[in-house]
């Protein structure tokens, strides 16, 4: 049970990574979500954009950690350490 716990966390911060870049491409550019993970891989800004949507992965780790979830909230450190490492490719 206990990697399962990590493996959600996992899930649960590469989702909300994916909703903070949804939410900042479609409100702050003009253009629609796939077509500006284009445009923004192509100006080579894709990485900072992960960087911002992975902000609101602090707050899901505070609510986690607050539940005593802590292997839950250690799944989300973990993405956020493998949204790192991707943004230093890309």
């Amino acid at each position: 049970m206990n990697k399962l716990d990590l493996f959600i966390g996992i899930i649960i911060g590469l989702l909300t990574t994916a909703i903070g870049m949804f939410a900042f491409i479609t409100m702050y550019t003009p253009w629609d979500f796939i077509n500006g993970i284009k445009i923004l891989q192509q100006q080579e800004h894709l990485g900072q954009v992960i960087c911002l949507g992975s902000i609101l992965n602090m707050i899901i780790f505070a609510i986690l950690y607050k539940k005593k979830k802590d292997l839950m909230a250690k799944g989300v450190i973990l993405s956020v350490i493998l949204l790192t490492i991707l943004t230093l490719f890309l």
